[in-house]
């Protein structure tokens, strides 16, 4: 399965966990939920990216920075993930800051999370000589998923070859769009601090003209977008089940 993934890692820049959600209705940060075999949500999301570079052609020459916005939460990553891979740095993220700032700012949304990430990846372009040059987008997991970043990665990297006019790449059912589970090319970046710096937020208003849907996977339905504890319970078992 992984063996597919290696010649074509080269256009994946860096990823990005979105884990700084207020998490009202789950009643807990769904990062720091548990899993039935004990691991937290977080470290799920964070061994799934780790998988990817075990794909790469040289893995010990490869760099998939993997960087966490959480809000400021300050949620930690297992330190055997950490440690046992050093090619690949994890950072926590600061959300990005509106240019002129407001009453909004408490409640950013993905979009800002996003920026930031895009912000960082160029950033690191030139201190990161393992870096590859022709890397060009970032992948966006939410923590209202199970869906792992080796499967997401698959799915939606055979269409960014296909679609030259789209910017965003990401999953859809017959209702609508996921658009924190998906692939956003980094030429975006400025255009999308303008559209935050305007004081929008609104995460479909932005991306829509850009996107490319890719169909859900059926197996996939269950494990994504679970927002109570019930919600996570037939998520835990729906991937108990694949």
């Amino acid at each position: 399965m992984m063996a597919n993934t290696a010649p074509h890692l080269n256009s994946l820049a860096g990823v990005v966990i979105l884990a700084g959600g207020a998490s009202k209705r789950m009643g807990v940060p769904k990062a720091e939920l548990t899993l039935p075999t004990g691991e937290r949500l977080l470290d799920y999301h964070v061994g799934h990216v780790l998988e990817l570079k075990a794909a790469a052609e040289n893995a010990t020459d490869f760099n998939i920075p993997i960087m966490i916005a959480d809000n400021e939460r300050g949620f930690t990553v297992d330190l055997d993930l950490s440690i046992g891979n050093p090619q690949s740095p994890m950072m926590h993220i600061a959300d990005y800051t509106p240019v002129n700032d407001d009453e909004q700012s408490d409640n950013g949304g993905a979009l800002v999370a996003i920026e930031s990430a895009l912000q960082t990846l160029a950033k690191l372009t030139d201190t990161m000589p393992n870096q590859k040059s022709g890397s060009s987008w970032l992948l966006v997991i939410s923590c209202d998923s199970l869906i792992p970043a080796t499967g997401l990665w698959q799915k939606l990297q055979p269409v960014i070859s296909q679609v030259a006019d789209k910017k965003v790449v990401c999953l859809t059912d017959d209702s609508h769009l996921y658009p924190l589970l998906g692939l956003y090319q980094l030429s975006i970046e400025a255009d999308l601090k303008a559209y935050i710096d305007s004081g929008q937020r609104r995460v479909m208003s932005f991306i829509k003209p850009l996107t490319q849907a890719v169909p859900l996977t059926e197996n996939w339905q269950c494990l994504t977008n679970f927002n109570t504890p019930e919600d996570f319970q037939r998520a835990c078992a729906a991937l108990s089940d694949l």
